[in-house]
């Protein structure tokens, strides 16, 4: 079952009379509970691949289908309602409020999808649990790691239990012990039929996904 399709998809950026061609008419299929790196140099196209179905941006053309929807042009409110719901974002920088706790940054995605105070105090408590920070949950970014910081960045992008999560280079600011912690925890997701997308430049990592799709200059080169 295919829950991302992207056919046929261009993205150009413009400044002033300038042209930035990210994307060069790419068409590839995510299946559901598969585990994707989208790979290759810095400027390739991947974050820009990675935001298509993450429906951060729009195509200049071409289609992008999530869960069967067209979403190509949806407006940006209509795009919003589509990730909340859809789709966790995991980032390198982790992307943290840094005035609230573990337990405050996880909670945020349930206040905004509605959930009661119960409902969000249980989904907490099961995610702190499920990525080991349990007695952290009252700390600040400032106060953690990077390893922990990474791991309430992936607890806050499965708050909502997302079928897809993307992440653009998620260890790319951790080192390698921490790198494979990270990576145990995005198998084990895997594992439990979340469909994963990677962005990364790092080979180990994209050693540990089922599949590699390589980019390059706004085209898929080897898939």
């Amino acid at each position: 079952m295919e829950v991302a399709k992207l056919e046929n998809v261009a993205r150009v950026y413009k400044i002033g009379n300038i042209e930035t061609q990210a994307l060069r008419g790419v068409s590839l299929s995510i299946e559901k509970g598969e585990f994707t790196a989208l790979v290759g140099p810095s400027g390739s196209g991947k974050t820009t691949l990675l935001q298509m179905i993450g429906c951060l941006e729009q195509p200049s053309s071409g289609q992008v289908f999530i869960n069967g929807k067209n979403v190509s042009q949806l407006n940006r409110n209509k795009r919003a309602d589509m990730r909340r719901g859809t789709i966790g974002f995991i980032f390198q920088f982790f992307a943290l409020i840094p005035t609230l706790s573990a337990y405050e940054n996880i909670e945020m995605p349930l206040l905004l999808n509605g959930k009661s105070a119960g409902e969000r105090r249980q989904r907490i408590s099961e995610l702190l649990e499920a990525v080991a920070l349990t007695d952290r949950s009252h700390h600040r970014p400032d106060q953690m790691s990077g390893g922990e910081q990474q791991r309430v960045a992936i607890a806050r992008a499965l708050a909502n239990d997302p079928p897809i999560l993307v992440a653009d280079e998620p260890t790319g600011n951790l080192d390698s012990r921490t790198s494979d912690e990270i990576m145990d925890l995005f198998a084990g997701m895997v594992a439990q039929g979340k469909t994963l997308l990677i962005v990364t430049h790092d080979k180990n990592v994209a050693e540990r996904a089922r599949r590699q799709v390589k980019i390059i200059d706004g085209l898929i080169e080897q898939d």
